[in-house]
């Protein structure tokens, strides 16, 4: 529930960020100097930019929990009972101990978007924010439109 809220706020921002932009744009072009309608243009560029990032994202959620909830339905998903600092994050050693099983099984079947959704799960765990995201990516392209 948090999650959702979190991404209304977002998107509540986003969507008033760009009609306060789109306003400004406008009266830009509608003053008709060469310098101003240029900048005007401009600045609807970025709200467009912004709500296609924004989208992208939200997709982005959604595949992930659709994989994480089918490897969930079949008892795929690994349990998350690393040791964890004060901070909460996890023990860097017991998440490279997590990382190197999920990497050697990605190795050894990497047509498999379970392998790959479990090693984007280690890297995430590592810290790894980029590679867990494109491991994850891959994860989505390996699965196809047929896993929910």
């Amino acid at each position: 529930m948090r999650t959702r809220a979190t991404i209304g706020l977002v998107v509540a921002v986003v969507v008033a960020y760009a009609v306060i932009l789109g306003v400004k744009a406008v009266a830009l072009l509608r003053d008709g100097s060469p310098l101003a309608v240029l900048l005007g243009l401009a600045i609807l560029v970025v709200p467009v930019v912004g709500v296609v990032l924004v989208v992208r994202e939200i997709q982005f959620g959604r595949q992930c929990a659709r994989l994480a909830s089918a490897l969930e339905r079949e008892d795929g998903l690994p349990v998350d009972d690393l040791p964890r600092r004060p901070s909460g994050r996890v023990d860097r050693g017991a998440a490279e101990v997590w990382f190197d099983r999920a990497r050697a099984e990605a190795e050894a079947t990497p047509g498999s978007w379970r392998a790959w959704f479990r090693l984007a799960l280690a890297y995430d765990a590592a810290g790894d924010r980029t590679r867990a995201r494109a491991a994850a990516r891959h994860a989505i392209e390996l699965s196809g439109p047929g896993v929910s």
